[in-house]
């Protein structure tokens, strides 16, 4: 195979370790290296389709999947970069590249000559002999090419290329209007104004403005001032002005611009020809075709179903809200931007403790150094720290490694790496997100074994001075959460591909993992080792966590009707024809049925939903609710036989952790506890039941 010149010194196109040169990465790197990849890639497809390749695994792994996985590791490391540390000259050089990068993946995904050679890996009697994972991947892989038109033909194939380039560009479009205006707001108040804020939050307010020269409290709409504000600052109308940017960004009410309404038009009327062109009603159909959910009415009568059930639970959180902030708060007509201040009010009136008091305990380096102690006891593993460029000073980077016994050997192997990018900043895309930079892979160019290495992305107040950054409780399940992820990715014991770790994990159960870990956070046994006062370096005392734990499920119902329309919103927009042209109305009447607290009028928050517009959730929202089922039902198997049971844990590691998608998920589901899952551990864990 003939092959492409690579320029050594361009650090997209370095592939002497394997992992990416973050440090050296420059917006002028992009353009050539992606120009020289695609030409590589263009040829091995060639190379891949002639009839010198024969149809079988390995020669089409050996020719074609080196040169894709390589690609994709590089633009990989672009797209993260466009995210965790955005600059206008890197977007520049990122959107530039995009069209490019997504024609060829799209042209690869629909290339019949390429379908026909898996046809016929698939169809030849020695495919009965491949490995269950090599079959899971040729199985995956004939679906994909469907819903990546190659069965299309003349102008339906033409035009579904088209879509799939003008759906990425607007997706990379909404995603930076929320970026942009998120970072575009600020305000400048007076230290009188930030009555009630915790300390942490002025001391960084008071830090940001002086950074900047200006006197007073720098506030803005990333989560680590606003949410703070929300919750806790008593002036009225500093909530209401904050919680009214928050809602508005990236709409009609800001610059032109950055108004995603027409953005999510597009999207939405895209995906709907999408959909059409390959032969389904609507879009959310497409969606559902590689998931655990049947069909779009499955998905709302489970929706439906769970709606149902906490509706009298969350009346009763409006109604107890309600009371208690016009009884003690004196706020007679609660509002939208009240809900945080009263709730957390009502929380600490009825609990007598209050989130503030509770992060005092969650000292960042404990609650790593707790996380790496279970993940280590419970699943056989060490995590230590290790080496990698990064992209950011704050960036840390560790190895996990396990020790096998050989003959009476020991012998240390290493099973993954990952990042860890724990603080917020500007030009940083909020949220949490897990991500992979490469999966494991038994090479078919070399026949080593390539480890699996992972993004742990947060946004978390970064540290104050001398003080450790402190966590809220919620930003601690944030932490498990995303590591639940990570360790899905990396324990994997999978060598194929396609299906190691988090590929081709159906949607809708890759939250299991990661919900699951959430549950570690709420056991005793857990924080006590885990927490340290900021001042004292006591650990969190028992009766603190006692109420902690009576609080847990406050607010519960709400919160989960909240969820539920999220998801029911998604499936409406993807599954309604000309659903664009008023996705208002549509919002509005799912919360006319089924929300119990209404926002303003002027609320905007789907303008800045990028789950559905710009994250890979569309028609998929529901996933959350759906593995949470999962999540709790797998956990009520530690709580039957001992939350740190290594025997447990060990099970929960060969048949989830490690299996990636070689099997189903609802397959790897039964593997570990024995049965199909029931919804009745989630209610009960939520105090539904």
């Amino acid at each position: 195979m003939s092959t492409v010149a690579m320029n050594p010194l361009n650090p997209l196109l370095a592939v002497t370790t394997g992992l990416p040169l973050f440090d050296a990465i420059l917006p002028e790197h992009v353009g050539p290296a992606i120009e020289a990849l695609l030409a590589q890639n263009a040829t091995a497809l060639e190379v891949a389709v002639s009839p010198e390749t024969p149809a079988d695994y390995d020669s089409l792994a050996r020719t074609l999947s080196v040169a894709t996985e390589r690609f994709g590791r590089a633009w990989g490391a672009v797209g993260h970069l466009q995210a965790v540390a955005d600059t206008p000259e890197l977007r520049a050089a990122y959107n530039e590249a995009l069209p490019k990068v997504t024609e060829f993946f799209t042209r690869l995904g629909a290339d019949e000559r390429l379908y026909a050679k898996y046809k016929a890996i698939a169809n030849h009697p020695s495919a009965a002999s491949l490995s269950t994972a090599r079959q899971q991947v040729l199985k995956h892989s004939l679906r994909d090419f469907v819903l990546s038109g190659a069965e299309l033909q003349g102008e339906a194939k033409t035009r579904f290329a088209q879509i799939q380039e003008e759906l990425a560009a607007l997706s990379q479009k909404f995603s930076e209007h929320v970026l942009d205006a998120t970072d575009s707001f600020a305000t400048y108040v007076s230290a009188e104004e930030l009555a009630g804020v915790p300390e942490d939050v002025i001391a960084a307010t008071r830090g940001a403005a002086e950074a900047e020269d200006k006197a007073g409290h720098k506030l803005t709409l990333h989560m680590p001032v606003y949410w703070p504000v929300m919750q806790y600052a008593k002036n009225r109308a500093l909530r209401q002005q904050l919680y009214t940017a928050y809602v508005t960004r990236a709409c009609e009410a800001g610059p032109m611009e950055r108004d995603n309404g027409p953005v999510m038009a597009d999207i939405l009327r895209l995906r709907q020809e999408e959909a059409q062109l390959l032969g389904y009603a609507n879009y959310a159909e497409v969606s559902l075709v590689p998931k655990m959910a049947e069909s779009p009415a499955q998905v709302i009568d489970f929706l439906s179903d769970l709606a149902r059930r906490a509706r009298p639970y969350a009346e009763k959180d409006l109604a107890e809200l309600r009371d208690f902030a016009a009884k003690e708060l004196d706020l007679h007509d609660l509002q939208s931007w009240d809900v945080s201040f009263a709730s957390e009010k009502l929380k600490e009136a009825r609990y007598a403790f209050s989130d503030l008091e509770v992060k005092q305990y969650f000292t960042e380096p404990k609650v790593l150094a707790g996380l790496f102690k279970i993940i280590e006891s419970l699943f056989d593993v060490t995590i230590r720290p290790d080496s990698a460029p990064v992209w950011h000073p704050s960036v840390r980077f560790y190895r996990i490694e396990r020790t096998t016994t050989d003959q009476g050997t020991e012998r240390t192997e290493l099973v993954g790496q990952f990042y860890l990018d724990p603080y917020a900043r500007p030009g940083k895309r909020p949220g949490a997100w897990m991500d992979d930079v490469r999966g494991r892979w038994l090479r078919a160019d070399s026949g080593t074994l390539q480890t699996p290495v992972a993004h742990l992305v947060c946004n978390f107040p970064a540290p104050v001075g001398e003080q450790p950054a402190l966590l809220t409780h919620d930003d601690v399940q944030t932490l498990f959460h995303e590591f639940g992820h990570g360790l899905h990715h990396m324990l994997t014991q999978v060598s194929e591909l396609g299906v190691s770790g988090i590929s081709g994990v159906e949607w809708d159960a890759v939250e299991l993992p990661s919900q699951f870990m959430e549950n570690f956070c709420w056991e005793w046994a857990v924080l006590k080792h885990m927490t340290a006062h900021v001042e004292t370096a006591e650990p969190l005392p028992r009766a603190l966590f006692d109420k902690m734990i009576a609080a847990k499920n406050f607010q519960s119902g709400l919160m989960t009707l909240r969820q539920v329309e999220f998801s029911l919103l998604d499936m409406r927009l993807h599954g309604e024809a000309g659903s664009e042209a008023h996705v208002q109305q549509i919002i509005d009447a799912v919360r006319a049925e089924f929300a119990v607290l209404m926002p303003p009028a002027f609320n905007r928050f789907q303008h800045t939903f990028s789950h559905i517009f710009a994250g890979g959730y569309a028609a998929g929202y529901y996933s959350y609710k759906w593995a949470e089922l999962l999540s709790a039902d797998a956990w009520s198997a530690f709580e039957e036989e001992g939350v740190d049971n290594p025997a447990t844990g060990l099970r929960f590691r060969r048949e989830i952790l490690e299996a990636g998608s070689a099997r189903d998920a609802i397959d790897n589901f039964k593997a570990f506890r024995g049965r199909a899952p029931t919804i009745d551990a989630l209610l009960r864990h939520q105090g539904m039941a």
